[in-house]
């Protein structure tokens, strides 16, 4: 079988629906509840994502590499909350279940999107605690700005690329039973699962991908904490390897909430009640980006101080207008 189908070398007619169904959760009672609350952790993603931004953007103290892919990270969780939940309230608590075509794919494009740079994001991270931690002395000179940026672009365009080459195969497939979704969102494998013609290119895709997008990554962030424990061992006392990994807390913290709901979904997949699958891919996709500030703001100290100092010229510059007036 030819992964690249003849069919783009031959005049031929691809059947696309009018629209898909996204099916979502069912035989849940009250369920809409469920939606209530993705709609209150959407509010506190918003606004905890907005004020990680905000503090990096007006403190200049948190203008460093680190803070330029902090907030990188909080872009794209706002971006990806924002994406999703809002779409998938309007589908299940306003029932409109009817997504069209082309909308799908954009949904999907966004979503996907975002997935995937939350994982890279937690690498470039990764590889500012190796170099902060093993090569201290040499961090400032290792870790620039001008390195920073080229790394966030570099996996801003890998990631426009990948997904859309998914999206881009996705149109080569026809439609000819169902357009049932059985996903709370446009799912990419359950869509080329639909189709009634070879979907072998979207196949290996959907094998590819995790390994590209997920799996490395988590292995370079295991291996990359290995490697800063092996060193710490070496050449540390214990107090010193204790005050050194506490900086990486906030950063482990985030990588066991993104990774290990995957890792339980991907191992489970065949074994799991649709139902259950749904809850956890949703929870997934939506508690991260609501969690990651909260942990940034609570246990990284700079962020901490740069509140309380942005909150302080706020109260003294209301309590000198009132001095004025």
């Amino acid at each position: 079988m030819d992964l690249f189908n003849s069919a783009l070398e031959r005049n031929i007619t691809f059947v696309h629906p009018a629209f898909f169904i996204i099916s979502g959760l069912s035989g849940i009672p009250n369920i809409k509840l469920y939606y209530v609350f993705l709609f209150f952790v959407y509010i506190v993603s918003v606004l905890g994502n907005t004020i990680v931004m905000a503090v990096i953007f007006f403190d200049y103290n948190l203008r460093s590499p680190k803070y330029v892919a902090v907030f990188n990270l909080a872009f794209v969780d706002l971006l990806g909350n924002t994406a999703l939940v809002p779409k998938v309230l309007d589908i299940f608590l306003f029932n409109h279940p009817r997504i069209p075509f082309n909308d799908c794919l954009t949904f999907l494009f966004f979503c996907y999107t975002c997935l995937c740079m939350q994982s890279f994001n937690l690498v470039i991270l990764s590889y500012d605690r190796i170099l902060a931690i093993i090569f201290p002395l040499h961090y400032q000179v290792k870790m620039t700005h001008s390195l920073i940026l080229i790394l966030i672009a570099s996996f801003w365009v890998f990631t426009v690329i990948a997904v859309l080459i998914s999206v881009g195969l996705l149109t080569r497939l026809s439609f000819c039973n169902s357009v049932v979704i059985n996903s709370y969102f446009c799912d990419h494998g359950q869509i080329y699962r639909l189709s009634c013609n070879d979907h072998f290119p979207s196949y290996v895709i959907s094998c590819l991908y995790p390994v590209l997008i997920f799996w490395l990554p988590l292995v370079f962030i295991l291996l990359s904490y290995l490697y800063i424990s092996c060193t710490l061992a070496k050449v540390a006392t214990l107090q010193q390897g204790l005050k050194a990994f506490k900086t990486c807390i906030a950063h482990l913290s985030l990588v066991a909430i993104y990774f290990i709901p995957l890792l339980i979904t991907f191992t489970l997949m065949e074994k799991i009640h649709p139902n259950a699958r749904i809850i956890n891919l949703s929870l997934t996709a939506v508690f991260p980006p609501m969690l990651n500030p909260i942990i940034y703001v609570l246990q990284t100290q700079e962020i901490k101080e740069s509140v309380k100092r942005l909150l302080k010229i706020k109260r003294n510059s209301k309590i000198s207008v009132k001095h004025k007036l």
